[in-house]
């Protein structure tokens, strides 16, 4: 395939007609197979000589790196017609192609799923993943609509102060990918320039810090306050929390909160929602006294099994119709029962309906 644009690796050939055909020409006009010429490195190289080689490739050079610049600066804009997309793990004669992890990210909306609280956690969650290990089987349009999208999630966390343990975790992950993608970038498919790749770097770092060195204002209220509330009702609340993380993090502002978040029975409600009863049994965990130290189970079983997720909306798919979508939108359905039709889908789970 011939190239049609300018090559920073090389300022190219200059080329000569004669009446015995084409001729290649030397710098300063000297002639192919002319070995008895010598050339003189300092003239060549002078400030004061104006050097058509080296000033070119320098500019080609330059150019090259604005253009990678721009590209990585341009926002990628896609026109969402559909709030689904059908999922195609084959191509058959009546319809050619399969959709890919890429074609899912550009096409579903997530930049508006994440101004909706219900779908945060979920997109985020999801961008983690992604992050781990299936950021370099994206395509160009779709990674930049990954950063895009990840751009947007960290303005929001900035403004509304909402779930920065996650974005951080989401942002470490991402971090740590791109660490070992562009040290071996030799030894990977990295899709864009690797200059690009390290102005995204530079961007993550950037957003990291911001997240470290957010203060969240301290609201003033003149009513009631949660250490106001009976015991019971702070009781039920934490019991409520399905993170230990929060359970802990609470804990830590009072004394009372202290007291009620190292609970027998708030650490055991959160064992049985995370993990069932079989996996109890083979890792029983018990005190001096032969009781079960519920918050030590928790994190023994933590290490084993994976933990229940739970989120206010997720992405369905259609077993009948191979479609997915989110629930509230809704999608053209034939089954006769479309309701029995639907299924859940984790972002793992999301993931794993594009490996092929």
């Amino acid at each position: 395939m011939p190239f049609l644009g300018k090559d920073w690796r090389s300022p190219g050939w200059i080329w000569t007609k004669t009446e015995n055909g084409w001729k290649r020409n030397l710098l300063y006009g000297h002639e192919l197979g002319d070995s008895n010429v010598e050339i003189n490195l300092q003239e060549l190289y002078s400030n004061n000589t104006k050097n058509v080689f080296v000033g070119e490739v320098r500019e080609l050079v330059t150019t090259k790196r604005q253009k990678d610049l721009n590209n990585y600066h341009t926002k990628s804009q896609f026109d969402f017609r559909d709030k689904w997309i059908y999922v195609q793990k084959g191509s058959t004669k009546e319809r050619h192609g399969y959709c890919t992890l890429g074609e899912a990210l550009n096409r579903l909306d997530f930049s508006s799923a994440i101004q909706d609280l219900r779908r945060f956690n979920y997109v985020a969650k999801l961008f983690q993943l992604i992050a781990r290990s299936q950021l370099t089987s994206l395509s160009g349009a779709a990674q930049k609509n990954y950063f895009n999208i990840l751009e947007k999630i960290v303005h929001k966390v900035l403004e509304d102060q909402y779930n920065p343990r996650l974005i951080k975790e989401l942002l470490q992950d991402l971090i740590t990918t791109l660490y070992s993608l562009t040290i071996h970038v030799g030894r990977c498919a990295l899709v864009g320039n690797i200059n690009i790749w390290m102005c995204r770097l530079e961007t993550i770092l950037k957003w990291q810090q911001q997240l470290n060195n957010m203060q969240i204002p301290k609201q003033m209220c003149n009513g009631l306050s949660f250490n106001d509330l009976p015991l019971h009702v702070q009781n039920k609340v934490i019991g409520k929390l399905s993170d230990s993380c929060d359970i802990i993090n609470l804990g830590q502002t009072t004394p009372t909160l202290l007291v009620l978040s190292e609970s027998r029975t708030v650490w055991k409600k959160l064992c049985h929602f995370h993990f069932s009863d079989k996996q109890f049994c083979r890792n029983l965990v018990l005190t001096k006294s032969d009781n079960v130290d519920w918050k030590l189970m928790y994190f023994t079983l933590q290490k084993h099994y994976p933990m229940k997720e739970q989120y206010g909306d997720t992405l369905h798919f259609c077993k009948h119709c191979s479609i997915l979508f989110w629930k509230d939108c809704g999608h053209p359905c034939t089954a006769n029962d479309p309701e029995r039709c639907l299924v859940p889908v984790s972002p793992q789970h999301f993931i794993d309906l594009f490996k092929f």
